[in-house]
């Protein structure tokens, strides 16, 4: 069997802990689409919570420096910063900010966060009230930037659902639980009963951020049974890519963003 030809390459920044970005996009990526991977030190991994952040303060990063710089040098389509968190606590700023710097130190690679990323993907979609779905590690200080972040780019929040881990994962600190292995007990399909359950009658869309949150596998289940659309950070970085690529190329079962025919 011929290979296929490669048609486009997709950089991408993630957390030095996290595992799941490469595993979805990896997975779901059409026929001669690339994923490549810079790893940085999560702002968490001193035991602290995450609560701030600015594009100075992360472009001043000598992972992300360093990772930009290589990345760059591999003639790739697009790089995105897989890591929403950075651009609800920064807000628009931050994505400007970031991406104009970052294109910069790539050396004139494209470069998108996962925030812009959700932003069009729910812009494309035609979904104005999402509910948001939060993984079981976001705190309340989160909860509240994802909502300012959201209203200032002119979409209202519907709801909340902060999915939960098991009662095994009860003594640990909600902020900690993606470092102490929690990214690896989230259950796709859990995460697709949960927020049936509790989708509001008003909402268009469910969005669901967090690119270690494993739950791109609940989104055909989701769009089947609650008959909207549904946006997951690592869907809307890939579908962000297939854009800038100028291809269109679909994704069976990947949900309606990536997927002509769901």
């Amino acid at each position: 069997m011929r290979a296929a030809a490669w048609v486009a390459q997709l950089g991408v920044l993630v957390v030095h802990n996290d595992p799941v970005v490469e595993a979805e996009l990896s997975r779901r990526a059409p026929a001669g689409v690339s994923v490549h991977a810079a790893r940085f030190e999560s702002p968490t991994s001193t035991g602290a919570e995450y609560t701030h952040e600015t594009w100075q303060n992360l472009i001043a990063h000598p992972d992300i420096r360093r990772g930009l710089a290589q990345l760059g040098q591999m003639d790739l389509t697009a790089i995105c910063l897989c890591f929403a968190s950075a651009s609800f606590f920064g807000g628009l700023e931050f994505d400007r900010g970031f991406t104009a710097a970052a294109g910069e130190l790539a050396g004139g690679t494209p470069v998108y966060t996962a925030g812009q990323a959700i932003r069009a993907g729910l812009s494309e979609l035609g979904i104005r009230r999402p509910l948001v779905v939060a993984p079981p590690w976001f705190t309340a200080p989160t909860f509240a930037a994802a909502e300012r972040y959201l209203a200032e780019a002119g979409y209202e929040v519907a709801g909340l659902v902060h999915y939960q881990l098991g009662t095994g994962w009860d003594t640990v600190q909600r902020h900690r639980l993606f470092d102490q292995g929690g990214r690896w007990a989230v259950d796709p399909d859990d995460v697709s009963r949960h927020v049936a359950a509790a989708f509001p009658p008003d909402a268009d869309g469910v969005l669901i951020p967090g690119s270690g949150f494993r739950s791109w596998d609940a989104v055909a289940a989701l769009e089947r049974q609650l008959g909207v659309p549904v946006v997951t950070s690592n869907q809307a970085c890939l579908r962000r890519l297939l854009t800038i690529a100028g291809l269109h190329d679909t994704v069976p079962g990947g949900g309606r963003l990536v997927d002509a025919h769901p």
